[in-house]
């Protein structure tokens, strides 16, 4: 079943998204310069699309799960910019309390289950969501974003085995980005194609372009619709790009010369405003109006999470089990 046609203001809505995702992330760029941010960031430039067009196939009810490089997920499912900021930045109202920072950021009221710090470990989770919904007889579905490198340890082989075998309701949505930290997939993998794997479990699977907002929302509208119906979990290879290194400590200079501006010509952003204008759902002047807006928009909520208050020094011991 073909996801249905989205409108123009549901296109635009999409492109705001993506939007307030690539300001969101230059402005903890520029506050990790000024030395306002806490421990290590891995940003989302260029994976927009991804994030944006998988998360639209869902509804609420349905989960997600997803990486350390996962602020985009977060706020593609809906939560609050100014609260993830304000996580990021260790302040009392941030989504975790100012607990998790950058690499755990999580928001249940909105089935954001959780980024995960360790490689994988959000897979298992998302198996736990999935079986949790067959188990109560929801028709809910549970999203999995994980990086290429992730389907070379064992949870990945593991939790696709468990969801094929349960025909759970699960999405795993592989953000091929060309680069495990900092080793290219042809040094770690030795096949070209990802979503191949599904195969060693009878899963369906699809490879997609990782920056076609639409062409995402498609198969994730497919692999959901799958879920529902009950005939299992499919894995999802999304082709994308980091156009930025893999950390705040990363400048990339391992990537081949030429490779970064060849990507940046097929910006994910860029490539959802030329299809904005061709389907007129935009004019040029507007989609411009539009950035400024949500530049000046995340400005102004920056300074005002700058001037939240810290964490209590008492409430450390609060959340804790043991």
């Amino acid at each position: 079943m073909s996801a249905p046609e989205p409108s123009s203001e549901d296109l635009l809505a999409l492109h705001r998204r993506m939007l307030e995702i690539r300001e969101f992330e230059d402005e903890v760029q520029r506050l990790f310069l000024q030395n306002v941010v806490r421990g290590s960031t891995h940003l989302y430039q260029g994976q927009e699309a991804v994030a944006v067009g998988a998360c639209s196939a869902l509804r609420e009810g349905d989960t997600m799960t997803c990486t350390y490089r996962g602020h985009g997920a977060v706020l593609a499912m809906g939560a609050p910019a100014d609260r993830s900021l304000a996580e990021i930045l260790g302040k009392a109202d941030g989504l975790c309390r100012g607990k998790g920072g950058s690499m755990h950021l999580t928001d249940v009221g909105r089935g954001i289950l959780g980024s995960f710090a360790i490689v994988g470990a959000n897979l298992p989770v998302t198996c736990g969501a999935a079986l949790s919904a067959t188990y109560r007889g929801t028709d809910a579905v549970s999203l999995a974003f994980f990086g290429d490198g992730a389907t070379n340890i064992g949870t990945f082989h593991e939790a696709l085995n468990l969801a094929a075998i349960w025909r759970l309701p699960a999405i795993f949505v592989c953000e091929n980005n060309l680069y495990g930290e900092y080793s290219p997939i042809a040094a770690t993998t030795p096949i070209d194609r990802l979503a191949d794997r599904a195969n060693s479990y009878g899963m369906a699977s699809a490879q997609v372009d990782g920056n076609d907002l639409l062409a995402v929302r498609e198969v994730a509208w497919a692999a959901t619709e799958r879920a529902r119906a009950g005939d299992g979990p499919t894995l999802v290879e999304a082709l994308t790009y980091r156009q930025r290194g893999h950390s705040r400590t990363d400048p990339a200079a391992y990537r081949p010369e030429g490779e970064l501006e060849r990507w940046l010509e097929r910006d994910p952003i860029v490539l959802f405003e030329r299809a904005l204008v061709e389907r007129d759902a935009a004019t040029a002047e507007h989609l411009a109006t539009m950035r400024s807006e949500v530049e000046r928009e995340m400005a102004t909520m920056s300074a005002r999470v700058r001037t939240w208050p810290a964490p209590d020094p008492e409430s450390r011991l609060e959340d804790v089990l043991v």
